[in-house]
């Protein structure tokens, strides 16, 4: 990474190699050196203590931008642009395309004298102490950042190291080297280097929710993976999604269908498996979950099988009043929603919880609910976990010393447990891509890049592929991107595995039992069920960083 200069504040602007990046940068900002061409922004407010701020960094004009923000709690998705107007609230990333001295659209230039005078410019909004940061931009085109604890009790005045700046010729060696600095300096997470990488990344996978949803039960496993056996092409790793665990809906009588939106408020009731999976007489049921694992195993050749499950046990916590769940001291909670982003981050999952609550564990006893969860999934022959619902944590941090401070709890509590219980770290993070989680993870190696594939969406397709590109210019210097599953029987299969052939990401589908195109997945999956999986996670190549590709008509 090639840099002449560090970064300094000037008569009132932000100069990087000489360019001015932000004019009438108000006082109260502050510059702290983070290594040779390295800075921290960060600033002082005047007023009381608080648990959140605003600052204004200054005015950003002049630049092609390429940001990623969260339009959902949950994910992130990118944007381009070229106005700071245009940069959204909960943005985590913004990379900066700068000329050396000529201006953006100087037509006399060459294009030869053009590329040579690129470089580009990384902003990173992190966590400083119990406060997280993310960037946003005003009608007045200035750069804004916002710091917050999510506990009205944990104030401050300052934040000092709150956003990270840096340089460089190479925009992707400027972010893993960026990264690279950024644990070393914060010390709260670690690159996607010194992480052991699960290997069930390298088989070919099927995963039951698209195919069953939570409906699944043994009857329906055994036949798809009988139907992937007779097509010639079996899973070697087997996800058993949302539908195996003992849960309630008290917003239901048993038997009737819940309402919209109550699905999210089910809780967990026991950390064993559901009625399904134990015997019940009919035709493909078993004993127990470590009989089905067993006879999957052994007749099907499976080397891995993973089991979700929610952070919080499922959607809605676990259920306070159960007898199997009172020893972790669960309290019904309330989710509160940043007062910045309410309206903005929604959907139909935190309109429920945040209208019927989370039973939420103890924190001083979540380690303790983890490893008897992980432990009896290991005694059962479980191979690892998919962990999903993670940014939840964000919205209870109220009387638990704030988001991150929960966030940070739930997540070592969870790699202490996966190191003790599936040591080869077989884990999938999911629902995972606030700053909080990203900045936290020091051991999770692979994480979903996007919201779901969506089967029954034709116009999201291309916004799945273009998201976990994008999403994996910083996910991928953390985590292995994980591109989620898809259908190889849809109108968009082609599309979708030639995708995951280069995203050096799980190949895994979720094919209703007897819906296959083996001509596909014969494409991508070896005789022996293996998969050639790129080294690196799949990224947008330079010439398209600040385009649009969804809806450019070019691209």
């Amino acid at each position: 990474m090639a840099i002449t200069a560090t970064p300094a504040i000037r008569d009132g602007r932000l100069v990087v190699r000489g360019k001015t990046v932000l004019s009438r940068v108000p006082g109260d900002i502050s510059l702290t050196p983070a290594g040779p061409s390295s800075v921290f922004l960060g600033a002082t407010s005047a007023a009381a203590p608080d648990s959140r701020h605003v600052f204004t960094l200054g005015v950003l004009e002049g630049f092609k931008f390429l940001c990623l923000f969260r339009p959902k709690i949950w994910w992130m998705i990118p944007l381009v642009g070229e106005s700071a107007d245009e940069i959204p609230i909960e943005t985590q990333m913004l990379l900066l395309e700068a000329r050396e001295g000529c201006a953006l659209d100087d037509e006399s230039i060459s294009s030869e004298q053009n590329s040579m005078s690129v470089f580009y410019i990384l902003v990173l909004p992190v966590l400083e102490g119990p406060f997280r940061t993310s960037l946003q931009g005003n009608s007045m085109n200035e750069l804004e950042f916002c710091i917050e604890s999510g506990d009205k009790d944990v104030q401050a005045t300052q934040a000092l190291k709150a956003v990270f700046l840096s340089s460089g010729d190479n925009p992707f060696e400027l972010i893993k080297d960026s990264v690279k600095i950024l644990t070393k300096l914060k010390g709260t997470f670690s690159h996607i280097d010194n992480k052991k990488i699960p290997r069930h990344l390298d088989w070919f996978g099927w995963c039951t929710w698209d195919a069953f949803y939570s409906q699944v039960d043994p009857r329906g496993i055994k036949e798809g993976l009988q139907s992937f056996l007779e097509g010639g092409c079996s899973p070697k790793f087997l996800i058993i999604d949302d539908g195996w665990q003992d849960t309630v809906n008290e917003f239901c009588e048993e038997g009737e269908a819940p309402a919209e939106g109550t699905q999210f408020a089910t809780r967990l009731v026991d950390i064993k498996e559901n009625k399904k999976f134990t015997n019940t007489g009919s035709e493909g049921s078993c004993n127990n979950l470590h009989e089905l694992i067993n006879y999957i195993k052994e007749k099907y050749g499976l080397k891995y099988v993973y089991m979700w499950h929610a952070l919080a046990g499922y959607w809605g916590g676990v259920l306070p009043t159960s007898k199997h769940m009172k020893k972790y001291n669960p309290e019904l909670r309330y989710p509160i929603q940043s007062p910045g982003n309410v309206g903005n981050l929604r959907d139909i999952a935190m309109d429920s919880l945040e209208k019927y609550g989370v039973g939420v564990i103890d924190p001083r006893k979540i380690f303790e609910f983890y490893n008897d969860l992980h432990s009896y999934l290991s005694s059962s022959g479980v191979d690892g976990v998919k962990v999903d619902v993670q940014n939840l944590m964000e919205t209870l941090g109220s009387g638990h010393g704030g988001r991150v401070s929960l966030t940070r709890q739930y997540q070592e509590a969870l790699e202490r447990s996966i190191s003790k219980n599936f040591p080869d770290n077989n884990l999938i993070c999911c629902m995972s891509h606030n700053s909080d989680s990203l900045y936290s993870s020091k051991e999770s190696a692979t994480a979903r890049a996007s919201e779901d594939f969506m089967p029954r969406e034709p116009a999201f397709q291309t916004l799945h592929i273009a998201s976990v590109a994008f999403n994996s210019l910083l996910l991928g210097e953390i985590v292995v991107p994980d591109w989620d599953m898809f259908h190889s029987k849809h109108e968009t299969a082609e599309f979708h595995g030639a995708a995951r052939a280069i995203g050096g990401c799980a190949v895994y589908v979720s094919d209703k039992p007897g819906n296959h195109d083996f001509k596909i997945l014969k494409k991508l999956v070896l005789p022996d069920g293996s998969v050639l999986r790129a080294r690196h996670a799949g990224r947008p190549t330079r010439d398209c960083l600040f385009k649009d590709p969804v809806m450019d008509g070019e691209r």
